[in-house]
């Protein structure tokens, strides 16, 4: 309950708590993103910065990830539930997984445990990117085509081993290789479409899910079949890209969280009602900053808050060159680039 509590204080106030580090200053320009009233539509490039660590991977998973984000109370709950319950394995771990009172996008990224727990890390991002859907949806789809052109006119969006990108029209469509294997690709999101982007502020680059170069790397692959038996999996997931829709199960994925409700009465310093009917008031999350949320929700950071929130330059937040996958998502798969370490935490 301490956990809600505190994402509702978190969520009460204005999205983005912080400013971009210092360290950033040198590597790209400024922030676009900044914090935006109630009901105020993002212009183009804020909803372009929003989706760009999330543009280059495989639809399905951008369909997930979208959706997901609408709930971050219960990406938070599904990420530290995967740490605390590491030994389930295989098709134990996906029945207990449908067990679990999650939104089915919040349980399908349970597959990929990195993106869940990028999504936990980067909670601040993770919110924007669900208010965005929730309010701007036609405008984050658009985002995700005009990103992935601008990866592929910079030369790092092709055809390999891992994936297939094809095209219907002016439409980009990014799929697996493999249908039973998903390589999820690392990369800079400030770096890979050409001209750089500003740094989300206080923006964690995940182990696993980085890379400091310009281009794209992909690690080892997800098996998908153990999760194949439930309605959430992976094959359920896809977009109608005519429409501008996310489609789950064949229909329009239409989100139910009721964590972007009354923002209004957030940014007039009253109270936010989240999931669960929790409220907080702005002045809390504020003062307190984003950096101290792990904490604060009972889990040791790993480092120190500084650091894991965006304090580390950004030409020294190499991460870990490769994706880690793990045995109880259908084993491993070789794939190009460097091969690291486990998919969980």
């Amino acid at each position: 309950m301490f956990a809600k509590h505190f994402l509702a204080i978190l969520l009460s106030g204005p999205l983005v708590l912080a400013t971009a580090p210092a360290g950033f200053a040198d590597q790209t320009s400024q922030p676009t993103n900044q914090s935006t009233p109630a009901n105020a539509k993002q212009t183009s490039e804020q909803v372009q910065q929003l989706v760009a660590p999330i543009a280059l991977y495989p639809d399905e998973l951008v369909a997930e990830v979208l959706a997901a984000a609408t709930y971050p109370d219960q990406v938070v709950e599904a990420d530290r539930w995967l740490q605390d319950n590491k030994k389930l394995q295989g098709k134990q771990l996906a029945d207990t997984v449908n067990k679990q009172p999650w939104d089915s996008s919040v349980k399908a990224l349970t597959e990929f445990p990195s993106v869940l727990a990028n999504m936990d890390k980067n909670l601040s991002w993770t919110s924007s990117l669900g208010e965005a859907y929730m309010n701007q949806q036609q405008d984050v789809m658009d985002a995700v085509q005009v990103m992935r052109q601008r990866a592929e006119t910079a030369g790092n969006l092709k055809d390999n081993s891992q994936q297939k990108v094809k095209k219907q029209g002016k439409t980009i469509i990014i799929e697996p290789a493999d249908t039973q294997v998903v390589y999820v690709p690392t990369y800079d999101p400030w770096l890979v479409y050409g001209a750089p982007l500003g740094v989300w502020p206080g923006w964690y680059a995940y182990p696993g899910l980085y890379v400091a170069t310009p281009g794209i790397s992909f690690g080892f692959g997800f098996g998908v079949g153990f999760f194949g038996g439930y309605g959430w999996g992976w094959h359920h997931w896809g977009f109608d890209w005519g429409h501008r829709t996310v489609v789950f199960n064949h229909n329009t994925y239409i989100s139910h969280s009721r964590t972007f409700i009354n923002r209004t009465n957030v940014y007039r310093g009253r109270t936010a009602v989240g999931r669960h009917g929790y409220a907080g008031g702005t002045r809390a999350a504020g003062s307190r900053g984003f950096a101290g949320s792990h904490a604060a929700f009972g889990h040791p950071q790993h480092g120190s808050s500084q650091r894991a929130f965006g304090a580390t330059n950004h030409a020294g937040m190499a991460g870990n060159r490769s994706f880690g996958g793990h045995s109880s998502f259908g084993g491993f798969h070789g794939g190009g680039g460097s091969h690291g370490g486990g998919g969980r935490r």
